[in-house]
């Protein structure tokens, strides 16, 4: 199914553009319906080959929903066209962020988790880019609002983002702050951050690095592991410990 999202530019004389989502994979929670989590792949990837994985995984009670970004043309390739979820350029504090591309797909994001039932616990997971985007759904919730000031709807449970970074880490801690909801919300989100030390693509530091930003920011209900000689891919131990850690927040297996 393809899904068009109207994204609101920030006030820019650039004409807005509209972006075409690809197909979404959904995997079916083979036990009781308890959570749905949004899972989303690297740059130049699709939501297919993440389902194949997930589908594996032993979380019988979770539904699992694995979109793929629009094609667009990516700054880092030189503006080659292939599915990013925003436009990335270098990955560095001073880069720019590309808060039109990340909105219009944090939107897309939510809009996918909207309809599940109110009593099923929801979250946002990824790898790499998914990761970057994950996270930045982490901040829009926090905030109460995206980037461009529209309010942020789902009540986000969980967050997970493998080898991956934090976009638009400048200042958050500054609006976080300014909002008694914001700091609360902050705090009590729990996110798992892991990160190969090896990672050629997305360099260790970078993830070191949004770790850091998002506790000084005050998201307190943070983990973060390393995994020395990995580089830029998962490995089942990793698998291993993010089955783990979302049973444990998402209390399935039947415990309450």
């Amino acid at each position: 199914m393809s899904y068009s999202q109207h994204a609101m530019g920030s006030g820019s004389r650039t004409t807005r553009k509209t972006f075409e989502f690809g197909r979404t994979h959904v995997v079916r929670p083979k036990g009781k319906h308890q959570a749905t989590i949004v899972w989303l792949h690297g740059l130049g990837d699709n939501g297919s080959s993440w389902s194949q994985l997930l589908e594996s995984l032993p979380l019988p009670n979770i539904k699992w929903i694995c979109p793929t970004a629009p094609t667009r043309p990516v700054a880092i390739l030189g503006g080659f066209p292939c599915t990013a979820w925003f436009d990335d350029g270098e990955l560095s504090e001073d880069g720019p962020d590309d808060w039109e591309g990340l909105d219009a797909s944090a939107a897309h994001i939510a809009n996918l988790l909207s309809t599940e039932p109110s009593d099923v616990k929801v979250g946002i997971g990824g790898f790499s880019m998914g990761a970057a985007m994950a996270v930045y759904s982490a901040t829009a919730y926090a905030l109460g609002r995206y980037g461009n000031g529209n309010p942020y709807p789902i009540n986000l449970r969980a967050v997970i983002g493998l080898s991956g970074w934090l976009p638009g880490s400048r200042g958050l801690r500054n609006k976080i702050e300014v909002s008694h909801e914001a700091v609360r919300r902050a705090a009590s989100l729990p996110i798992l951050l892991s990160h190969g030390t090896c990672d050629d693509n997305v360099p260790y530091k970078y993830g070191e690095k949004s770790a850091h930003s998002l506790s000084v920011a005050g998201f307190r209900n943070l983990t973060f592991k390393t995994y020395e000689g990995i580089g830029h891919y998962t490995v089942p131990k990793e698998m291993d410990e993010v089955c783990i850690w979302l049973t444990a927040r998402l209390g399935h297996e039947g415990t309450r």
